[in-house]
């Protein structure tokens, strides 16, 4: 999706049919009407997907507020979610009744949701609801259908200040850390009193409240049947937020914005085009490319941004601003395929890291920036890995600067996981000895940037943490920095550190160097396994290299060893009834074996078998985890997705390439599940994937051109398809154990 997607505003001179009606699949002709944002709305165990009506990358996004999906009721009507499946911001209830609450609980049917539009009915009040965004600001159409009862429309601000004014409602809702989320709405029909509720009772008398659920309330003239509302949102003030409405809404027209959505999110997913494969292949595909335009978000309001990482209200010099970017998920994929459908958005998010890093102070990278600032959740700094992956492949930003930001975040901030507290103890320790030392048991905590829920991790932080400083000195190299690059490519040998060559597995030692004993590599670590590793087991985090596979493969003895141990992984029992299993690891889910499809350091895991001379396996693991665990139904989607970190993987691997390790310019090569896709670059260029003869049989591949030029690597560099190409690969339902074997085609690492 190109920038200009995001920011158009012009009204649309092609009208792309009725967003009210449910599709068939014989009436799917756009992209968009692939989309089903009802995929994975059912959780396996932890948090589900949700259904987001919002356009691609933009500040305003909502979801029907409801426990999960299989609750009948909705709690009011959202006007803005302010994080990634937070909870919504304010509160409508539009009422016909005498007993006024802040919030009304619904009941509903006959939902409609598109990524653009949203409809149900409110059965018992019978109060039929429509809705379309816009990028800061959105229309509701509520009918009413009660005759004879008085017309009303609730405000709640929840936590923060409303006011009633003349034909208006405006206010905020207070957020974390210093940051509020202010509205302003008007109705197309002019009410004839307004007031605050207090103690059940509209006080016509008050205009104005604050507090815990301070709501306006509008009364329309008895026998009103339509209301048109239109509201604009923002993070600067009241003003900006109605300067946000007249800009994007002129009129009260929610047809007409529906449709202008519609296009807009045709033009963001065209840039992928498939054909062949099965009409839910092509659901799920354009249904997880949807979810990875929900983040980040651009905040930048009429060229200017709220900034929680220092509370102030900045210009952004024509750049726009974005945040919201969970990164620990989302450097593994979905940046990689953002910076080569979009690159102009890529290179404003990356810079507005940089300004992050500015403000705080600290010049420290983020690594997990949301509306109300640097969360620093999760383990490792891999925004590293983003800058070092866009640099690889020839975007152009201020490389100095961010090397300096990413340098001082790994060196200057602790590496203790969900803290943002200066290097301690453990830090120091890490510098001098090469690994993050674990607790013997029974030994007590001495770090106090330690979280004691969230551990050490201290296998996962010396993964991850090796990893970023091999990012660190690609950066280092391509800026002459000599001695720095040596210095850390010295570093991201460090997991080696605490490779326990008995048993093959990444292993924990403490301080003085002795590996924890007695060990289980499932089970190990307490909840989440966090004592040791982070989320997964040991069995996941036994890959956990991806910058020098070549390397593990040499630690492990070899490819034939290497394959075996692989193998196993995904052959492994869980060791355990699924009760105890998942009580213990709950983002351990989509088990294959050992496996876990539903969490991030597992993604890159079927692509291993290309580095050691099997890479037909890996096109039979692809199909089968994309097939088994991704399907265009309620549960179809195995586990946390976090909007776009899990989805982005489904988009690479159905058109049959993966990004294995972010920071070289490479691409495995995998099993597309469509005969023709199309990949339109940032550059207006195309790649083209040809699978000839691919379908859920014939996936393996007997023989491959790229570029008109026999190819026989299961890999190809981001070079060869930089200005367009084409890919045919020649596929069969017997394995071609030959192709892509040899053991001068393996794909790029460290070491090699």
């Amino acid at each position: 999706m190109k920038l200009a997607h995001l920011l158009a505003s012009a009204a649309l001179a092609t009208m792309l049919g009725a967003c009210n009606a449910v599709q068939s699949k014989a009436q799917l002709e756009t992209p968009v009407d692939y989309v089903n944002p009802y995929m994975g709305n059912i959780s396996h165990l932890l948090v589900p997907t949700f259904p987001t009506i919002h356009l691609p990358n933009s500040m305003l996004r909502v979801y029907p507020e409801r426990g999960d999906f299989t609750t009948d009721q909705l709690k009011g009507l959202p006007l803005i979610v302010t994080s990634h499946r937070g909870s919504s911001a304010f509160n409508l209830s539009p009422y016909q009744g005498t007993k006024f609450t802040p919030v009304i609980n619904y009941s509903y049917d006959a939902e409609v949701l598109k990524p653009y539009y949203y409809e149900t009915y409110l059965d018992d009040d019978q109060i039929q609801v429509k809705y379309a965004p816009s990028h800061q600001s959105a229309l509701y159409q509520i009918d009413y259908g009660q005759d004879g009862k008085p017309v009303y429309m609730i405000l709640n601000s929840r936590n923060g200040a409303i006011k009633a004014g003349n034909g208006f409602v405006s206010g905020y809702q207070q957020l974390e850390n210093n940051t509020r989320v202010y509205l302003y709405m008007e109705s197309d029909v002019v009410p004839q009193e307004a007031g605050i509720l207090a103690d059940g009772k509209i006080d016509t008398n008050r205009k104005e409240a604050e507090g815990h659920n301070a709501c306006a309330v509008l009364r329309f003239a008895d026998g009103t049947k339509t209301v048109n509302l239109r509201y604009g949102i923002s993070f600067i003030s009241e003003e900006q937020a109605k300067k946000n409405m007249q800009r994007e809404l002129p009129d009260y027209n929610l047809q007409a914005l529906a449709d202008k959505g519609r296009q807009i999110w045709n033009d963001a997913l065209s840039d992928i085009t498939v054909e062949g494969g099965s009409e839910d292949d092509k659901q799920i595909l354009y249904t997880s490319l949807y979810r990875v335009f929900e983040r980040p978000v651009c905040i930048s309001e009429g060229g200017r941004y709220f900034s929680a990482f220092d509370g102030k209200v900045h210009e952004d010099e024509g750049e726009p601003f974005f945040t919201d970017d969970w990164i620990w998920d989302t450097y593994r994929a979905a940046h990689p395929l953002r910076l080569l459908i979009d690159e102009g958005t890529e290179k404003n998010v990356i810079d507005s890291y940089l300004r992050m890093a500015e403000q705080m102070g600290d010049m420290w990278m983020p690594t997990f920036p949301e509306i109300t600032g640097d969360s620093r959740r999760m383990n490792s700094n891999h925004a590293v890995a983003t800058v070092a992956d866009a640099a690889a492949k020839g975007l152009k930003f201020d490389l100095a600067k961010a090397y300096e930001a990413c340098r001082k975040g790994i060196e200057e901030k602790t590496l203790a996981p969900w803290s943002g507290a200066a290097a301690g103890w453990i830090d120091d320790f890490y510098k001098k000895n090469g690994y993050i030392p674990a607790l013997q048991a029974g030994e007590k905590e001495t770090d106090p940037n330690v979280n004691s829920f969230e551990k050490r991790q201290p296998i996962a932080v010396t993964l991850g943490t090796s990893y970023d400083q091999w990012c660190l000195s690609r950066i280092a190299d391509a800026l002459g920095k000599k001695e720095d690059a040596a210095h850390y490519l010295e570093c991201a040998r460090n997991y080696r550190n605490v490779y326990n060559a008995e048993t093959g597995f990444f292993h924990p030692k403490d301080k003085n160097g002795k590996w924890i004993e007695p060990f289980d590599y499932r089970f190990s670590g307490g909840m989440g396994a966090r004592e040791y590793y982070g989320e997964n087991n040991g069995w996941v985090y036994r890959w956990d290299v991806p910058h020098n596979v070549a390397d593990l493969i040499d630690l492990m003895g070899g490819n034939e060893k290497f394959i075996a141990n692989l193998d196993q992984t995904f052959r492994e029992p869980l060791g355990r009834g699924k009760y105890e299993f998942y009580a213990q690891i709950p983002d351990h889910t989509g088990n294959v074996g050992q496996f876990s499809m539903a969490n991030e350091p597992s993604l890159h895991i079927p692509y291993l078998y290309n580095y050691a001379g099997q890479p037909w396996k890996t096109q039979k693991r692809i199909r089968q985890l994309l097939k088994t665990w991704f399907r265009n139904d309620l549960m179809g989607v195995p586990g946390d997705e976090d909007g776009g970190g899990m989805s982005a993987f489904v988009v690479f691997s159905s058109l049959g390439f993966y990004p294995v390790t972010p920071g070289f310019p490479a691409y495995n090569i995998g099993s597309p599940l469509f005969t023709n896709a199309k990949v339109t670059l940032s550059n207006g260029k195309v790649f083209e994937i040809e699978a000839q003869g691919a379908s859920d049989e014939n996936k393996y591949i007997q023989s491959a051109t790229l570029n008109g030029k026999e190819w026989n690597k299961p890999w190809f560099s981001h070079d060869d398809i930089k200005d367009g190409g084409k890919l045919v690969l020649v596929m069969g339902n017997k394995a071609n154990k030959a192709w892509g074997s040899s053991v001068d085609v393996v794909p790029p690492s460290a070491g090699k």
